[in-house]
């Protein structure tokens, strides 16, 4: 199963994933990118705000390569400071 994955420690706040693609992506406390929904993963959009991230700080990923690696393997997922905030309805 693909999740969406923004590593903080990269991600520098410039907003472009936001003002792309607002159905995935908001900003959290500290200003930096955070995953808002792991639906339509598929999306143009999404794609389209990946590719746009100046540091590289988004991708896909498998639940086990998440960049924290503390996404839980049940189907509900819990968020993290880089992983997901959405609950998976598989």
């Amino acid at each position: 199963m693909d999740i969406l994955d923004v590593e903080k420690s990269k991600c520098i706040g410039c907003g472009a994933c936001v003002s792309i693609d607002a159905e995935h992506f908001d900003f959290d406390d500290d200003g930096l990118s955070e995953v808002i929904s792991n639906d339509n993963l598929k999306s143009e959009n999404l794609q389209n705000a990946i590719e746009s991230c100046p540091t590289g700080a988004i991708r896909l990923a498998k639940t086990s390569e998440a960049y924290e690696g503390n996404v839980n393997s049940s189907s509900d997922y819990k968020q993290s400071s880089t992983v997901v905030n959405a609950i998976s309805e598989s």
